[in-house]
């Protein structure tokens, strides 16, 4: 009697933690991000201001080059006063170029602030569209398979897919509204 007591004790232990479970969503984040065209012109404007620094600083490198090549070639040609300057100048160049790198490609440089600024609200779009689809699945859990914290995955669980969905029909609808506004002002 006692083990039967047990028995159906677990069982519906077992029966109760089954009827609980969360069923749990797999999204790419990286995924959608790439198949954003948003974010791909917003990445393409970026790329197209980190060419524009490089080449900048490239030729600075390139200026720096020749004026420090003529100064230690002229350097025995030169006295006193002449001497200090153009060595100045070669300096306060190297100087120029090490605080241009540090400001722009540093870790807190430029590019990476304007990276941030880029994703953030693209990121925003992307939970609010998460939150949406695992609502609307009855979703408990919903997990990012770009960060690598999944280890096994079925392909019935990524919603990948879905949330593309809903942003990209969501950019179109408001492209619509945008337009139908627009058109109604003029």
């Amino acid at each position: 009697m006692k083990n039967i007591k047990i028995f159906s004790t677990v069982v519906l232990f077992l029966l109760f933690s089954f009827s609980n479970a969360q069923k749990i969503g797999v999204v790419d984040t990286q995924d959608v991000l790439n198949k954003l065209p948003q974010y791909k012109e917003a990445e393409a404007r970026l790329n197209s201001q980190i060419d524009t620094w490089q080449s900048e600083l490239q030729n600075l490198q390139s200026e720096y080059e020749k004026k420090r090549s003529a100064f230690e070639s002229e350097k025995v040609l030169l006295i006193g006063d002449q001497l200090k300057l153009r060595e100045k100048e070669v300096m306060d160049l190297e100087k120029n170029i090490k605080t241009t790198t540090s400001l722009r490609f540093g870790t807190n440089g430029e590019i990476t602030k304007l990276r941030t600024n880029l994703v953030v609200p693209f990121q925003d779009q992307i939970w609010n569209a998460i939150k949406t689809m695992s609502e609307k699945n009855g979703l408990g859990i919903v997990l990012d398979k770009s960060s690598n914290n999944v280890l096994f995955l079925q392909k019935r669980s990524d919603y990948t897919d879905k949330v593309l969905d809903i942003l990209l029909k969501g950019s179109t609808t408001s492209d619509k509204k945008e337009k139908t506004n627009s058109k109604g002002k003029k």
